[in-house]
């Protein structure tokens, strides 16, 4: 008995000790996972498990939940809310499929300034000076889309959903109803899970989206240290510029690579010369493809992702022979190439914008680019990966937002 208890004891002891063991290989596992920060300084450590064609994340969340984003946010206040966004953007898609890159541009445009904290909504008043003036910012569009759906929010929920949760939520289901158009969604296309309970910014920042956001003719160099500040790994960045599939641009954004590629008078030697020629016969000679601002580098649009609209691309607007091209080129390569076919123009140097080939400049981008060229699996899930990185970046939380009723206007200071 005596030795049967010694046993017990030793048993008991070999017990504690693996249960410690594992506890502390736990706790050093999950501590090497992926951190997301808030502006709130808290953090919040995800795990993300992805399967052949989609993925869930399990997170293990801060303690006081109610100054984080968590899943099912607003479950108890508006239950409704994310259904309510989804049905909205597929009737519009129904009617105006342009609304797609609209809503994914607009996301880009918020997030990549100072965060995903709705700023990029607000109007100019008395207080507030608007990032919508920012000569990257004057072809936006989306910003009715989201003023509808707030509108029926507030009706349902009242003061409840912040507009950073609403742009987010839709340019989600933006990215769902274009692979839903392009039939990928059936063989596993990017849905992305998102957290919600953002907050809405008091402030906007003009300044810094006209000096930060990236231009249609940004070198390599600038494309990957303007995402790299925020946090993107080359891999990310170009999963990122997959959005370039859908939406349209203009002459005015690649014609010197027709006519006077960096003031030589010559094309762009890295355009394939088929396009070249076709390019030619839709965005024909201008002053403006001679004028030295046209050189590489002093962009006034964002390229990511282009837009989609006629007759508003900011200061080309008005030019009337500013020819308009479509980025899916009539659906080239048919339904189920939706990202894949611009990795693949890419390879066969008929990239549109400068920045667009520049991605084939380095040898790391180049692998990046002729993988997503080669697996859509593989685009479609660091494309969602990506997006749901882009709309968790630098969020406000809790008390350091607000919810605005109005998207366009900040709440009035008690």
């Amino acid at each position: 008995m005596r030795y049967l208890g010694g046993y017990k004891i030793a048993l008991l002891t070999c017990s504690v000790i693996a249960l410690s063991i594992y506890i502390a290989f736990y706790r050093i596992e999950f501590g090497n996972g992926n951190f997301q920060e808030n502006r709130t300084g808290g953090k919040v450590s995800e795990k993300l498990f992805i399967g052949d064609d989609f993925m869930f994340m399990s997170i293990a969340e801060d303690i006081d939940r109610s100054h984080s984003l968590h899943y099912d946010y607003y479950r108890d206040s508006c239950p409704s809310a994310e259904k309510i966004i989804a049905k909205s953007i597929r009737d519009i898609y129904d009617v105006k499929p342009s609304v797609a890159p609209s809503l994914i541009r607009l996301l880009f445009h918020d997030c990549f300034i100072e965060g995903c904290d709705a700023s990029v909504l607000l109007d100019a008043d008395e207080a507030v000076t608007s990032e919508k003036e920012a000569s990257p910012n004057l072809s936006l569009k989306g910003f009715d889309v989201i003023d509808a759906i707030k509108s029926e929010l507030e009706n349902v929920c009242p003061g409840v959903v912040s507009c950073a949760d609403l742009l987010v939520l839709a340019a989600r289901e933006a990215v769902i109803v274009v692979h839903l158009a392009f039939l990928t969604l059936l063989a596993g296309g990017p849905f992305y899970p998102l957290e919600t309970g953002r907050k809405d910014s008091a402030v906007a920042f003009k300044e810094i989206a006209q000096d930060q956001l990236p231009p249609p003719q940004a070198t390599l160099s600038v494309i990957l240290a303007s995402f790299a500040s925020r946090g993107f790994s080359v891999r990310e960045t170009v999963s990122l510029f997959g959005a370039h599939s859908i939406g349209v641009t203009h002459c005015t954004f690649f014609e010197s690579r027709l006519y006077n590629f960096s003031g030589t008078g010559k094309p762009d030697p890295d355009l394939n010369p088929r396009l070249l020629e076709e390019l030619k016969t839709k965005c024909p000679f201008s002053v403006s493809a001679s004028s030295p601002s046209a050189s590489p580098g002093a962009g006034l649009v964002s390229s990511l992702p282009a837009s989609d609209s006629e007759n508003s691309y900011g200061e080309s607007s008005g030019n009337r022979n500013d020819g308009e091209i479509d980025l899916s080129y009539n659906n080239e390569g048919g339904d189920e190439n939706f990202g894949t076919r611009y990795y693949k123009r890419l390879m066969e140097k008929k990239g549109l914008l400068f920045s667009d080939q520049q991605l084939m400049g380095s040898e790391e981008t180049e692998l990046w680019v002729r993988a997503y060229a080669s697996d859509p699996s593989l685009f479609r899930r660091d494309f969602a990966m990506s997006m749901m990185k882009l709309s968790s970046y630098h969020v406000l939380t809790g008390p350091l937002g607000q919810v605005r009723t109005t998207c366009s206007k900040v709440l009035p200071r008690n």
